[in-house]
């Protein structure tokens, strides 16, 4: 069996989605348009895979068959519920990867989907915190948020304060995010707000800023995957030249979390597995729910040396003209981080630059795209490498 392809895509705006009052609504608004994307049928399709964060933002905790509620032509056909932390949306393309690569049918629907805006802010901190470690993070002040406060707090010790990287960070993600029509907030809030704590842009977990920080949002995306023989004959294909999943431990004391290792290893295993170094890559989107997040991946993908990443965003290496621009998208800065949504929707975006199709966001080079969706703190970790097959 040849690789698996993506060969149709949808997304749905990000945001605060008072349209969409549940998952199911979110669901309804990519699945047939992936499929119809796809230029096949319905019925075409021969297993679904669902991604929707397990813990509670919907009372609905059996979702898988939601889908049904929109594309009733694939009752009877197996669909199943992945979860995966905010690496959900990426669990569910690997497991229809594998039901391809297994032979067990030829098209395989993901949908990725996330309804967080209906659940009150003190008990999102509380669902997010289920993605660390609770035994000994569950009282860091500032829910996950304090998480990737301690991450920085620890980052800036031991390689200096790197408030001005973090602000650019910010910045360029929101530059990005204006040519986004899917994005949560299109708004250029330029570095020096970014930079500077203020009523508007207060302190979340010093020295994590509110700039610094993903949206709540609610939101959806969908892909429909198929071997590459069959991906011959499609419209349009992207081709998975590597994926890798690289899971680390859950608790942050047990190891460097400035290094976030597991990433380092996963995109390790990915350059190996697609025979190309991060000098190849045309474009990536990369995992940052928190700036500091963007800035210690710019390492472990290699762009720059250990506790060097700060040239990466100060110097222009990742904006949208620089040597690897990341987060064209916006990033879920500011396009939004609906959890279940999120890694299909990094493939989508990867995929509409692949074939020249991004619109706004469209960049003059896109030959080789590299994708990287975390869950947790650095603990799951899938990197993809993609590039067109047609």
């Amino acid at each position: 069996m040849t690789e698996a392809c993506i060969v149709g895509w949808a997304h749905s705006p990000f945001g605060k989605r008072e349209d969409a009052p549940d998952l199911e609504t979110l669901m309804a608004g990519v699945a047939r348009a992936a499929i119809e994307d796809a230029g096949i049928a319905p019925a075409d399709i021969d297993a679904g895979f669902v991604g929707v964060f397990g813990e509670g933002f919907t009372p609905q905790g059996f979702p898988s068959s939601l889908v049904l509620q929109s594309v009733p032509e694939l009752r009877f056909k197996p669909i199943t519920r992945y979860e995966n932390a905010c690496a959900t949306g990426s669990a569910a393309i690997h497991a229809a990867r594998d039901f391809l690569a297994a032979g067990r049918g030829r098209f395989a629907l993901v949908v990725g989907a996330e309804k967080m805006t209906s659940t009150p802010g003190p008990k999102v901190g509380d669902i997010l915190l289920t993605a660390s470690y609770r035994k000994t993070e569950q009282d860091i002040e500032g829910g996950f948020a304090g998480v990737f406060g301690r991450i920085a707090e620890a980052y800036f010790q031991r390689h200096g304060d790197q408030s001005d990287a973090l602000a650019a960070i910010a910045a360029k993600n929101h530059r990005n995010g204006v040519d986004n029509p899917w994005a949560q907030m299109r708004k250029d809030l330029g570095y020096a707000f970014c930079r500077t704590e203020s009523e508007k842009n207060p302190f979340v977990a010093r020295p994590l800023k509110r700039t610094d920080c993903s949206l709540v949002s609610d939101g959806a995306a969908a892909l429909v995957l198929t071997d590459g023989e069959t991906a011959k004959a499609m419209n349009k294909a992207v081709r998975f030249r590597a994926a890798v999943q690289v899971n680390d431990f859950l608790p942050i004391a047990a190891r460097d979390i400035t290094r976030f290792e597991g990433a380092r290893e996963a995109w390790k295993r990915a350059y190996a597995e697609a025979g190309v170094t991060v000098a190849d890559l045309s474009f990536a989107e990369t995992h940052d729910c928190f700036t500091v997040a963007e800035l210690i991946e710019y390492e472990a993908m290699g762009l720059a040396p250990e506790g060097q990443g700060a040239r990466a965003a100060l110097e222009g290496w990742t904006a949208a003209d620089g040597r690897l621009p990341v987060n064209r998208s916006g990033g879920l800065k500011a396009k939004g981080h609906p959890i279940g949504a999120t890694g299909v929707s990094m493939h989508v975006l990867a995929a509409m630059q692949l074939t020249g199709t991004a619109g706004a966001m469209q960049l003059p080079k896109a030959d080789l795209g590299g994708v990287f969706n975390m869950g947790g703190a650095a603990v799951a970790n899938y990197v993809s490498i993609l590039e067109r097959a047609r």
